[in-house]
């Protein structure tokens, strides 16, 4: 990394972009960037020596400037975008980076998949750093074991999760990848299921020969071709590694299996079945690595999650708050679920859906799973990477959710949600606050 004297980030307040600025900072390189949206990430960075402007201008970006890094979400009439390329500097996007720095580790595991990737990655993690193997962790959350969502290892290891979207995880370089499922998303670059499979199957293809593909038995097909060694998990005996006398109870409690041999049981400690096969998927792979199985075992036990993953707020009238990041309807219908296995109450969902394009393209599998809810509370939808165009409104969802006889309302801010959740909550109910967006700050106005 020593070629580069002074890195700037653009979106320097991204998780994932924070990460990599730490890292670089740790190497001994000077790191700026900016971040329309002050927050705790930006605060360390800034405590930590880097300097974050609160807004992107072209006068930030300085001939001294070795290399610009920016997000996907940056527009190509970015200032500070346009300001690097006038100056002819180093340009690359995040991707290609992260990409850049994997060729500077012995090993690199990422961690694919529609869903379950924070949650897998951090249960890789929770093994991996009892062992000797010193990863080096990028979470795509933030975890308390760890102390937020970067730890510097050594260069034998890199964890990190890989995204599909606009085929960004192409420019990795993995020798160990875990691909946990594939299904419909990111449909504003993506043409359809078809498009999306073709490219985890060029993704996959990227392993060397000596590399390992855990995969989820359901998608095994897609996968015949790869040069390097197949390993499935799933549920049943289909897979290489399943999981037999599974109890949901309190938390999730397995035997993991082998080839009809019992392996090792594993007591999680986070809830929810789909939480069974993210496990079966880091236990398969800390067994290729050569982990320990009582290592393996204590690690997936220790896991008490990721922030933002079905995480435990507070009580309010004797309610349970929870927050939690599901986006898409499986991951809706999924958390939806695990509340009503751990509620005699009613599920009241304050829902913030994400993106415009994923609203629209798959509004009525949202109005579906929040049938699920006993009352929902829908929430202006979260632009993050786009620009309202009108296409679609939450408004257009709320009719759908009613269309299907659900209780549904709208809200138009966080305060007004929290009204709808004071008027109706009692003792025993479960309140989930969901979404990639800022949904949480509802709970902010429950005092």
């Amino acid at each position: 990394m020593k070629q580069f004297n002074h890195i700037y980030f653009i979106g320097i307040g991204g998780i994932s972009m924070s990460s990599l600025a730490e890292l670089m900072l740790d190497e001994g390189i000077k790191i700026s960037g900016s971040d329309r949206t002050s927050s705790h990430i930006t605060k360390k960075l800034e405590k930590l020596g880097v300097k974050v402007f609160p807004s992107h201008e072209g006068i930030n970006i300085t001939p001294d400037i070795d290399l610009v890094v920016y997000t996907s979400a940056i527009s190509n009439d970015n200032p500070e975008l346009l300001k690097a390329q006038e100056l002819n500097l180093h340009i690359m996007d995040r991707a290609e980076f992260l990409g850049f720095v994997m060729k500077k580790f012995n090993n690199s595991i990422c961690v694919s998949g529609t869903h379950g990737k924070t949650t897998t990655t951090g249960m890789l993690s929770s093994v991996l750093i009892e062992t000797e193997l010193e990863p080096t962790i990028f979470l795509g959350g933030e975890m308390d074991s760890i102390g937020g969502n970067f730890k510097k290892g050594s260069l034998n290891m890199l964890v990190t999760e890989a995204c599909e979207y606009k085929r960004n995880f192409l420019k990795f370089n993995p020798t160990m990848e875990l691909i946990l499922n594939i299904e419909e998303d990111h449909l504003d670059y993506y043409k359809d299921l078809k498009d999306i499979e073709n490219a985890f199957e060029e993704y996959a293809n990227i392993i060397p020969e000596t590399g390992h593909l855990i995969v989820n038995v359901e998608n095994k097909h897609l996968f015949n071709n790869v040069k390097c060694k197949v390993i499935t998990f799933g549920l049943t005996e289909e897979a290489d590694y399943y999981a037999s006398n599974i109890n949901n109870f309190p938390t999730p409690s397995f035997d993991l299996m082998f080839e009809g041999k019992k392996i090792m049981d594993i007591n999680l400690n986070v809830f929810g079945e789909h939480n069974i096969l993210n496990s079966i998927a880091t236990a398969a792979a800390c067994l290729m690595l050569g982990v320990d199985e009582k290592i393996i075992k204590k690690g997936l036990e220790n896991f008490k999650g990721t922030h933002r993953r079905y995480e435990f707020k507070c009580t309010y009238k004797n309610a349970a708050v929870i927050d939690d990041y599901a986006h898409h309807p499986t991951e809706m219908k999924t958390t939806l679920k695990t509340a009503r296995n751990y509620s005699n109450g009613k599920i009241i969902t304050v829902f913030q859906p994400h993106t415009y394009t994923r609203t629209k393209s798959l509004l009525n599998d949202f109005a579906k799973a929040l049938q699920l809810s006993d009352k929902t509370i829908l929430l202006d939808i979260y632009a993050a990477r786009e620009k309202d165009t009108g296409m679609v409104h939450s408004k257009d969802l709320l009719n759908k959710v009613l269309e299907l006889n659900a209780d549904c309302v709208y809200a138009e801010s966080f305060e007004e949600a929290a009204s709808f959740i004071k008027n109706v909550v009692q003792e025993g109910d479960t309140v989930i606050t969901m979404g990639a967006g800022n949904v949480n700050k509802v709970i902010e106005y429950l005092n």
